[in-house]
């Protein structure tokens, strides 16, 4: 029987190994412009499988991880795990035509249990809402979050790491407000991506969208901006072009 271990990151070099084959699998299949060379990362499926079976011996210490060291892991795990997901059913042209056959029936991709932590399964929404949004509060987890689609920010080609975490969330945000595939800006309008609209709790109202959006923008948005918001396409994010829109209705 698998009995997991805490895993203690006093040195920290602990939780950079722990995430170091997820590391090299970014690095050599994010492109250029932020999207995952599905195919081609094909042919390492059994690293990636690896990686994510190596958690299943790992106890997260909240005596010993910072909060940030803690993000920075269910971070990686959730990214993790919807990309092996996608890689089962590949080619597929959106996450959202995945249906996983499980004990008790089919389920969508967000609701199947994909992977084990600590010896205990977790659905994508579980980390996302339970160890990531519940726990710390912070929207920019939305811009590190891979959602296998198009219109998710794009991919950064590294793990997230606590002892820098901030910095990494910081230029996930500057990097996808400032994108005009996502989010255009001017002074007097606001034409942002459904993810701001998606999340609104997170992000609060038209007035508070803004004042978040102008702490990264690059051209100010005034106050008094008109603010629309973008339909979200649910296209694979692939190294190919986006190929179909879907509304952002995953839950």
């Amino acid at each position: 029987m698998l009995t997991p271990f805490l895993l203690r990151a006093e040195d920290n070099n602990t939780l950079q190994l722990l995430h170091e084959p997820w590391g090299r699998l970014l690095h050599h299949h994010v492109t250029t412009d932020g999207r995952l060379d599905y195919e081609a990362l094909l042919d390492e499926e059994d690293k990636l499988l690896a990686y994510l079976e190596s958690l299943r011996k790992v106890k997260p210490d909240p005596s010993s991880w910072t909060r940030d060291d803690t993000k920075a892991f269910w971070l990686n795990v959730y990214n993790a795990s919807a990309t092996y997901l996608v890689l089962q059913y590949y080619p597929v042209a959106s996450i959202n035509d995945i249906r996983v056959k499980t004990v008790s029936g089919v389920k969508s991709p967000w609701e199947a249990p994909v992977v084990n932590v600590g010896g205990q399964s977790y659905s994508l929404n579980q980390i996302e809402q339970h160890m990531l949004r519940n726990q710390f509060h912070d929207p920019r987890t939305h811009f590190a979050l891979m959602y296998g689609a198009a219109s998710n920010a794009p991919v950064l080609a590294e793990p997230y790491d606590g002892t820098r975490l901030g910095a990494q969330l910081d230029e996930q945000a500057r990097r996808f407000i400032n994108d005009s595939a996502f989010n255009q800006l001017t002074p007097q309008r606001a034409l942002l991506s459904g993810l701001f609209q998606a999340y609104s709790a997170e992000f609060g109202t038209d007035a508070q969208v803004l004042a978040f959006v102008n702490r990264y923008a690059r051209i100010p948005v005034l106050p008094t901006a008109q603010v629309e918001y973008q339909s979200f396409s649910w296209a694979l994010n692939d190294r190919s072009a986006l190929s179909s829109s879907h509304a952002l209705n995953k839950r």
